[in-house]
Order: structure tokens, then C-alpha cells, then sequence
């Protein structure tokens, strides 16, 4: 499973949210087995990719 969503802001880190919910979705995709693989947040120029950063 791959996460994405934008940031309008145009801000790429992500928020202390986005990093809380990310680990809820990939605790709970864990319990049917299935593996979150990484989590993008794109802007209108550029992406963020928690996998890249170490946080996956």
C-alpha cells in the first residue's frame, strides 16, 4: 500500500499528524497483512516520500 496526498501549502514536511496517522494505517494494515510501503506528500513542484526520510 502506498499513502498520498498534497499539501496546497506547498509545505513538504509532513505534520506531526500526518506522521501519527501513518503509523495508525500501518499498524493497522499489519493486522490483515498487508504492508504500507510508503507515504508521499506532493506540492504543485516537488514530493516528500516518508520511505526516502527513514520513516517507513
Amino acid at each position: 500500500m502506498i499513502l498520498i496526498h498534497n499539501h496546497p501549502s506547498a509545505t513538504l514536511q509532513p505534520s506531526q499528524a500526518d506522521k501519527v496517522l501513518t503509523t495508525k494505517i500501518a499498524d493497522a494494515a499489519k493486522i490483515m497483512d498487508i504492508k504500507v510501503n510508503d507515504h508521499i506528500i506532493f506540492t504543485d513542484t516537488a514530493f516528500y516520500s516518508f520511505r526516502d526520510e527513514g520513516l517507513i
